[in-house]
């Protein structure tokens, strides 16, 4: 029978939804990555009773435990006593993780305290997970023949590092990571699901490599991936499948895997030679600051104007103040001006605006909420869209749509130029 992982993420704080399981994701794609079944994910907080419920229901169905969090030195650290309860072997402490611990708090300007001595108490029998990026050490144990555990603290950084530097190592030597599934996302913007889903449907029946979609905060993915001896093979399976579904999607398909808008206009402004400039009012900045997260942006985008107040539109921008008064800031005509108006003040090719009401006030009968205009100004036109992204989902919503949809138009722009 094919080896079966199943996560074990241990913290209230991850029930109260304080803290963001990213943790079970990363380690959902690198079980994925080794070829590793993984049916289930558990989450419990910090009570030994549940905790033991939960191992005890994961060794029925699964042959490799992986647990995070629970290994600190607080009360509510749990997870490495309770485990050796619920195997039947008394905790064993081990001087070598107390002087590592008294090392790195040395090296920090700090004296060890008492409660760390807890963190060098591990199950008796069980192997150190080496942590060298903090003072909670993991384990790697078989208290069974059928079972091995391996067990994280629940820093997303030391749980990265751990598993790159240890745990592969050691899975791969146990021969748990024999094949490997490898997969390819393509992204879309300004196409829903569904009209998707109609123009590649017939892919979704494919088997190895297997291709299913899903939406997320605006845009469409595929996900491609192939099961393979070695990931060299799962990119030689899926590359034919990439390219049909890219010459599918079109304009549409805008990159794949971390790609983002805005790297993706980047791309294009520094193979043009073009630069931009943007003037944001209802996004304020948040435009500006999705180019800037690009590292290397500044090859291209040379800054840009939050015109949030009218005088601002006026005074630096140069919309005129009867169009203002006309149209009001929300409309066509201001999202052109400010477009031209940026492009002009910060000379560059490209000028980018958006104006708009994210809500959830400053709507009227004839602007609700979500309304919002995009300005694009270029070297032979000035041109603007108008779009309705609706109230239901709240302000950093239509925000966030409207700077992904700003970009999106820049983009298709600069692809038909190429063309």
């Amino acid at each position: 029978m094919a080896p079966v992982a199943e996560l074990i993420c241990v913290g209230t704080e991850l029930l109260l939804g304080d803290i963001l399981n990213s943790n079970a994701q990363f380690l959902a794609k690198e079980l994925a990555k080794l070829g590793i079944a993984h049916y289930y994910q558990s989450v419990v907080g910090d009570n030994p009773d549940r905790i033991q419920q939960v191992v005890r229901t994961a060794c029925d169905r699964a042959s490799l435990l992986i647990f995070t969090g629970g290994l600190g030195p607080t009360p509510d650290d749990l997870t490495h006593a309770t485990l050796a309860d619920c195997f039947g072997v008394p905790l064993v402490e081990h001087p070598e993780i107390l002087a590592d611990i008294a090392q790195k708090f040395a090296q920090r300007g700090r004296t060890m305290t008492p409660n760390n001595h807890k963190q060098a108490l591990l199950p008796q029998g069980a192997q150190v997970l080496t942590n060298s990026g903090g003072s909670a050490p993991g384990i790697i144990w078989q208290p069974r023949p059928n079972v091995t555990i391996l067990t994280f603290p629940g820093v997303p950084t030391e749980v990265k590092y751990m598993w790159q530097e240890v745990a592969i190592p050691y899975l791969k030597s146990q021969g748990w990571a024999q094949n490997t599934v490898y997969s390819r996302v393509l992204r879309f913007w300004g196409i829903s699901e569904s009209s998707l889903a109609d123009k590649v449907g017939n892919w979704f029946d494919s088997i190895n490599p297997t291709v299913a979609p899903y939406a997320n905060l605006g845009e469409v993915k595929l996900r491609i991936s192939a099961f393979a001896d070695s990931e060299a093979s799962a990119q030689q399976m899926i590359a034919p499948v990439e390219a049909t579904l890219r010459q599918v999607g079109g304009i549409d398909c805008y990159g794949a895997d971390e790609d983002t808008l805005a790297i993706a206009v980047g791309r294009l402004l520094q193979k043009t030679g073009s630069t931009l400039s943007v003037a944001e009012s209802c996004t304020g900045g948040s435009l500006g600051g999705m180019l800037t997260a690009v590292s290397g942006s500044s090859a291209y985008f040379w800054g840009g104007i939050i015109s949030y107040d009218n005088s601002v539109k006026t005074g630096l921008l140069g919309v005129d103040p009867h169009v203002l008064a006309t149209h009001g800031a929300v409309s066509h005509e201001v999202a052109k001006q400010m477009a031209a108006g940026v492009r002009d003040r910060l000379n560059t090719t490209w000028g980018l605006s958006i104006t708009g009401i994210a809500g959830p006030t400053g709507d009227t009968d004839d602007k609700p909420v979500g309304l919002v205009y995009i300005g694009l100004a270029g070297r032979d036109r000035v041109e603007s869209f108008e779009h309705r992204f609706g109230a239901l989902r709240g302000r950093d919503w239509v925000r966030h749509l409207s700077c992904c949809t700003a970009l999106d138009h820049l983009r298709r722009r600069l692809l038909k130029a190429e063309m």
